[in-house]
């Protein structure tokens, strides 16, 4: 199975104030009061003006995300940060190998600049994901990590998460789910 996801992640109410008046903004309801904006090419010509420009190679250290973070997309970025910290996050896993970086934004700067692994072989709190979940005041919890802790597992790709939101879902609904499905038996 693959997962893959681009996405802003902050408080929700944050993104709600900052998207109200976006035609393709939609967002996911993640688990501790927060929400991911998935990031389609939609949404960035409507954040910025113009199409998004993807790296030519394979992110890596030095080009930690596949879409090419524009000027007028930090700048979104950092504004919104002003009301409260904000994350992007990418990730991208085929067959148990794969990649994750994040960058966070606070007060109107890049406080956690953009971190890239693919090696996992560090601690959890470090993987990059993580650490921005941190650093935007996740809470530990009953799940693995940050990552789980607030639902960023339930979907695995962008169009889930667009269908998630459009849908009204929580991250709890899966959960949910499963505990109905328990109990009938």
């Amino acid at each position: 199975m693959s997962y893959q996801l681009s996405a802003i992640v902050a408080d929700a109410e944050l993104l709600r104030e900052e998207t109200r008046d976006l035609d393709h903004a939609v967002l996911g309801e993640l688990r501790q009061d927060f929400a991911l904006l998935p990031v389609t090419p939609q949404l960035v010509q409507e954040l910025t003006g113009a199409a998004p420009d993807y790296a030519t190679g394979e992110p890596g250290p030095e080009q930690p995300f596949a879409l090419t973070l524009s000027p007028a997309l930090t700048e979104t970025l950092s504004r919104w940060s002003r009301r409260g910290p904000v994350a992007y996050v990418e990730a991208e896993f085929a067959g148990g190998a794969g990649r994750q970086a994040a960058a966070v934004w606070l007060d109107g700067a890049l406080t956690f600049r953009p971190r890239f692994d693919s090696a996992f072989d560090g601690p959890r709190p470090q993987w990059p994901i993580n650490a921005a979940l941190i650093e935007l005041g996740a809470e530990p919890g009953n799940w693995i990590d940050p990552f789980a802790e607030l639902g960023l597992h339930v979907e695995r790709s962008i169009e889930g998460w667009l269908a998630h939101g459009r849908r009204g879902l929580s991250a709890d609904y899966w959960d949910e789910l499963a505990e109905e499905w328990e109990a009938r038996q």
